[in-house]
């Protein structure tokens, strides 16, 4: 009688182990903290896809003469030779092949020569943004008319691999008011292009006649 009641006891024993065992086991999978999901990567945003361009942007009131004024970069070259730039005027010309094509020509001095660059934007279907394609896409430049009134300034915003130049262009040389540069200079501000660099441009001494004619697809955006 003993030794069943022995045989009983140790029977209870063990099924008592085994069910701790198995309750443990079961809050240890309760209790371990569930793998976290990596949060999502937000989609990267260009520079110049948050710069919209001005509305109802009519392109053939932009054709005719430009002169470069004024220019906002973290170009290396202009930070190392910005007091160094030339006069630079660029004349705009809608393609008599294409009405989604601008003929660009670009005449600025270069060793002591007047050089004239000639390219060749491409309209989008949104008024006011251009593309001057590359030889990759990657090296395309995106290019947003971001302000004119066509007859006396234009500010133009240049993105390539992620990067922006603006430019501010005037219809003369002279008849520029401050508050215009304050304003260009708060816009460069906004694309955290401060005053260390802004580089103005000669506003005399332009070229006429050209010694050397390159014309290129694609050239950096500043």
């Amino acid at each position: 009688m003993a030794g069943v009641r022995i045989l009983m006891l140790t029977l209870g024993v063990l099924m008592f182990v085994c069910l701790w065992g198995a309750t443990e086991a079961v809050g240890g999978a309760k209790s371990r903290p569930r793998p976290q999901r990596r949060p999502r990567k937000k989609p990267k945003v260009d520079p110049i896809d948050v710069t919209p361009p001005q509305k109802n942007v009519d392109i053939q009131q932009m054709t005719g003469t430009w002169y470069l004024l004024n220019m906002a970069s973290k170009c290396s070259y202009l930070i190392n030779h910005g007091t160094k730039v030339e006069p630079t005027l660029m004349t705009l010309t809608m393609s008599p092949t294409s009405d989604q094509s601008l003929l660009v020509n670009t005449k600025t001095r270069h060793n002591h020569q007047c050089w004239e660059i000639m390219q060749m934007y491409h309209l989008t279907s949104t008024p006011g943004r251009l593309t001057l394609p590359g030889t990759h896409p990657d090296l395309n430049i995106d290019i947003v008319i971001g302000e004119t009134d066509y007859t006396s300034y234009a500010i133009m915003y240049y993105q390539k691999r992620g990067k922006i130049t603006m430019k501010l262009y005037g219809r003369s040389v002279d008849n520029l008011l401050e508050p215009l540069l304050t304003k260009f200079e708060q816009l460069a501000e906004k694309q955290a292009l401060g005053l260390a660099y802004l580089f103005p441009f000669p506003t005399y001494s332009h070229c006429g006649d050209v010694d050397q004619h390159h014309k290129i697809n694609c050239v950096p955006t500043c």
